[in-house]
């Protein structure tokens, strides 16, 4: 398979879905496991109720180094850097000049002058342009997509398997702490307090080198916490009940933080940062259209670009739909007209049915990252 006209990249774990027989797919220009042999279903209970690991190698990274680097993202990506400090992580949206958002990371800060960053995997050499080419004298930005792999531990028993494996845990939420696999002289991580499942965890920044390795301990870790190996499937429909955006989806070039319900990851009284004209001027005027939750009243299942109305006109559009595995119904993101609000029933055009929703707001499920 071909992304264009690359081939596709692998992660250094490809060799272990292979061998579990994992259903693999193109996902931003990586082949990337979508779900194994247990399924969708199973491997999303597991992360909701037990543990899962997924493998999200195909995660961006890279590093920005030198005299004043955290000063200067700060001056460029929209959340307020200065609110942290060393050794912990921020959500944060690099945006153009419009208020689209480019993407949307996280900034691990290790110091003042060395700040991590993993934004998605398709738009990370794009980030990295951006960052290099407005980057002071001094600052230097590094793309290390190909350097590390990511495994991701989510679950309740996520901090047992970390702790069986000889790994730190109970470190702050949107924090990282380093660590040692298999005790000193073993294979230094970075174990970081974050995921995308809405579920307590984990995620190890580990040596693309050592990758097999890491992940054959934290299986082996898990083994007696039924630690099951969990797919880009499940961490998507994961995603979607906690109201997560998808960048592409509910976030874009064309749809801003404002239209997404994302200013609480804007320092909105920075003087700098990219976009922020356009964006003050769109909140202060009111966004034509904004992000909000759709659940089913029935049975229908929303799919992304399904048209949203309301008695005869059209109010809106799917941008993420799913079945929810924990609520066994049918829920969605959607880009509304301002005055639609929560507690409204609109309909939603699926394959030429109109099926009821209900406007709620995220998240669809309760679980506790802390």
């Amino acid at each position: 398979m071909a992304h264009g006209d690359a081939p596709l990249l692998t992660s250094p774990l490809h060799e272990r879905h292979v061998a579990l027989g994992a259903k693999l797919a193109e996902f931003g220009g990586w082949s990337m496991p979508i779900e194994y042999a247990t399924g969708v279903a199973a491997e999303h209970a597991a992360v909701r109720e037990a543990v899962g690991i997924f493998d999200v190698s195909h995660l961006g990274k890279a590093s920005v180094r030198g005299p004043g680097a955290a000063a200067y993202l700060d001056s460029v990506l929209s959340n307020d850097l200065g609110r942290i400090g060393a050794g912990q992580a921020q959500y944060t949206l690099c945006c153009d000049a419009s208020g689209g958002v480019v993407d949307d990371l996280i900034a691990y800060l290790r110091a003042d002058d060395d700040v991590f960053l993993v934004p998605n995997a398709a738009n990370t050499a794009e980030v990295v342009r951006r960052l290099a080419a407005d980057a002071p004298e001094g600052v230097e930005v590094t793309d290390e997509h190909r350097d590390h792999a990511v495994l991701a531990v989510q679950g309740p028993a996520s901090d047992a398997v970390l702790t069986a494996a000889g790994l730190p845990v109970g470190h702050d939420y949107m924090s990282f702490a380093e660590g040692s696999l298999g005790g000193a002289g073993g294979v230094g991580v970075t174990v970081c307090r974050t995921g995308y499942t809405g579920e307590r965890g984990y995620e190890v920044v580990a040596p693309a080198a050592a990758a097999l390795e890491v992940w054959d301990a934290l299986v082996a870790a898990g083994a007696e916490h039924g630690i099951v190996p969990a797919g880009l499937g499940a961490r998507d429909t994961l995603r979607t009940e906690m109201g997560y955006p998808l960048h592409g989806q509910d976030i874009s070039l064309d749809i801003t933080p404002v239209q997404a319900r994302l200013g609480w990851a804007v320092g909105w009284r920075k003087p700098t940062f990219w976009g922020r004209d356009a964006l003050v001027a769109e909140k202060e005027a009111g966004p034509v259209r904004v992000l909000r939750g759709l659940r089913a009243v029935k049975r229908g299942i929303p799919r992304p670009g399904m048209r949203v109305l309301r008695g005869d006109g059209e109010v809106g559009t799917v941008t993420s739909g799913t079945f929810s595995p924990s609520l066994r119904t049918g829920i969605a993101l959607a880009l509304l007209a301002p005055d639609v609000a929560e507690g409204d029933e609109v309909a939603v055009d699926v394959r030429g049915r109109a099926e009821t929703f209900t406007v709620v707001r995220p998240p669809f499920v309760e679980v506790s990252v802390r």
